[in-house]
């Protein structure tokens, strides 16, 4: 065999053992990626898919999580609601701070209610709607002709009286910057209530209505709470609807 010949053979046996090696090492890539993305996948088995309350209304998973407190444990939190506690007024009602025997705190919504299970049915699902820029419900207490709603506490106040103070005057001006980062952090809440199916409208949105916790991120507060009571009253949502709300669309 001459040499030109010897060295064809070696060059062509060379560039085949290194395509072997490149197609191996592809197919290795391959198994390794289909066995990440199969363990990584939640499993489903054992989990049900949703859950149906009395009146053929059937929403997502995760209902279990909402918490009913008694109003023994929340009297103890407030200080049977004591005044030095009560920190607002809303739409529910009136807003108590609370110490839970955990050491957690929380804002406590309470009002004058007759028990209804669509309360009940109503906080199951807006529990289980979570995101970074929405002030989470934790729970629900209906004893003694009484409501109350549990929601995690923001301890920086609203943005309403970040721009305007507690007497609507305002006492320190909010930098742009975080005034971007709050519009850009409530856009994110409302944009992930949308984005439910069926969308969640806040009905209610504004300034009062954005918390902010330590770091300044903003929370979206009372979400879902305009709809919950236009299912429980039988006033209608016209009793608590003004038309002279300045952040009302016109069109509602």
């Amino acid at each position: 065999m001459s040499r030109t010949l010897a060295a064809a053979v070696g060059g062509a046996a060379g560039a085949m053992a290194l395509v072997g090696i490149v197609i191996i090492f592809v197919w290795y890539c391959i198994l390794h990626k289909r066995s990440v993305t199969n363990s990584s996948e939640p499993s489903l088995q054992g989990q049900s898919i949703e859950m149906s309350f009395s009146g053929g209304v059937s929403y997502p998973p995760g209902l279990q999580e909402a918490r009913r407190f008694t109003l023994e444990e929340l009297n103890v939190a407030t200080k049977n609601f004591s005044n030095i506690n009560l920190i607002g007024y809303g739409m529910f009602g009136e807003v108590y701070k609370g110490l839970l025997h955990d050491g957690m705190i929380v804002a406590i919504k309470r009002r004058p209610s007759a028990p209804r299970q669509e309360f009940v049915e109503e906080v199951h699902y807006l529990s289980s709607i979570r995101h970074r820029n929405l002030v989470s419900l934790l729970g629900y207490c209906q004893e003694n002709d009484l409501q109350m709603l549990i929601y995690e506490y923001i301890p920086n106040g609203s943005v309403s009286t970040h721009l305007y103070g507690s007497g609507q005057v305002a006492s320190a001006r909010l930098e742009f910057k975080h005034r971007l980062s709050i519009a850009h952090g409530a856009a994110k809440g409302l944009g992930f209530l949308h984005s439910l199916n069926p969308p969640l409208v806040h009905m209610n949105f504004k300034t009062a209505n954005v918390l902010v916790d330590e770091d300044f991120i903003p929370k979206v507060a009372d979400a879902g709470l305009q709809g919950l009571l236009n299912r429980i009253d039988d006033a209608g949502p016209s009793s608590r609807m003004t038309t002279d709300d300045p952040f009302l669309d016109p069109e509602y």
